[in-house]
């Protein structure tokens, strides 16, 4: 007989209102913790309940082959990082921006371990086929990601041939470096198998909180660090302040225009990344504070309420800023003939802890 499943404590986040009732309520947890030292300080349902990082995890996945020299090694521009930590819509810059990875490390094409595909934004992929395009790997929401890793793995000489697998030397170097980064050593740290293949790390949800935190003030990652191993971590926070500097010089590389992450990484206080199936992650860099969301349906279109009502509590985004987030993600939402057909309201307020 099966175990039970466990269940998070969650809590209800968002309500969406239809004719003056509500409709769904999407629920989930929120952890709001400090970059300088670590502690949670704010929280929403169970912030300690375990959740699968997703995509969330690729800037820290970056920064594992930028410690080893791949930057210099290949001569990565910040547009080449960003795409490294990119969920990528299949835009023409962004396939540019990958065959340029390519053609800077030599890296085959063939050599990723995914199917060919087709862009995954739905204007690109139209304007794609309309061109008579084809399925390609490099067309893999994931393909930056990958290329960063071969080519990694090119450059220290370990095989290219099962680079996603966890006993690869790529994926245990990976693992160790988003553990210290998020001082989960001692945490409850499990692996599946995510949608592109790499093993991905259920932690701690207000670890993953941390990891933001420090990608938007990295400087705070040194002063965790046991004293014989400072020198490792001081380098990582600077390959990690070079990743999210990559990101927020060219946000539409990362996910693309009208994705929630993209927005926000235009503020210069913000460092953000989506992940799938409910995750989201962002670092406030004055404020110094990492925060990390689940919703627990797994959906993505209640991500953009939650954040602006996380930002009203917390503060953290520039007036213009907040002004573009309702424009692009409205309160109100209209039916298919514009007219008026209800609208969202976050539920929550977050608790001191």
């Amino acid at each position: 007989m099966n175990e039970p499943l466990a269940i998070p404590g969650d809590v209800p986040l968002l309500a969406m209102t239809r004719g003056g009732r509500t409709e769904n309520v999407h629920r989930g947890r929120i952890s709001v913790v400090s970059a300088e030292d670590g502690r949670l300080l704010y929280a929403a349902g169970d912030a300690h309940a375990s959740a699968y990082v997703r995509s969330t995890a690729k800037p820290v996945q970056a920064v594992s082959s930028l410690l080893e020299g791949a930057a210099d090694a290949y001569g990565y521009e910040e547009r080449h990082l960003a795409m490294m930590a990119a969920s990528h819509r299949g835009s023409a810059e962004q396939i540019a921006t990958l065959e340029e990875i390519l053609r800077l490390t030599g890296i085959d094409e063939d050599a990723l371990a995914v199917q060919p595909t087709l862009p995954v934004g739905r204007s690109a992929r139209d304007a794609y086929i309309a061109a008579g395009g084809k399925p390609r790997k490099l067309l893999h929401t994931c393909a930056g990601k990958h290329l960063g890793v071969l080519a990694w793995s090119k450059l220290k000489g370990w095989p290219l041939a099962g680079y996603i697998h966890p006993d690869h030397p790529a994926q245990q170097q990976i693992l160790r470096v988003l553990k210290r980064w998020t001082e989960a050593e001692d945490a409850p740290v499990l692996l599946g198998k995510d949608g592109c293949g790499f093993p991905v790390a259920s932690m701690p949800l207000d670890r993953l909180a941390l990891a933001y935190g420090r990608l938007a003030s990295p400087e705070f990652a040194t002063d965790v660090a046991a004293d014989a191993e400072v020198g490792e971590e001081a380098k990582a926070a600077v390959e990690a302040a070079k990743v999210a500097k990559a990101m927020q010089a060219y946000p539409e590389l990362v996910e693309g225009p009208g994705r929630l992450a993209s927005e926000l990484l235009r503020d210069p206080n913000i460092v953000a990344k989506s992940g799938a199936h409910g995750v989201f992650a962002f670092g406030l860099r004055k404020e110094k504070l990492g925060i990390a969301l689940t919703v627990s349906d797994g959906t993505e279109v209640a991500w953009p309420h939650i954040v602006k009502a996380l930002l009203e509590q917390l503060g953290g985004a520039s007036e213009e800023t907040q002004a573009r987030l309702e424009r692009v993600f409205p309160a109100e939402f209209l039916n298919d003939a514009k007219e008026l057909a209800g609208s969202w309201q976050a539920v929550f307020e977050l608790e001191r802890r």
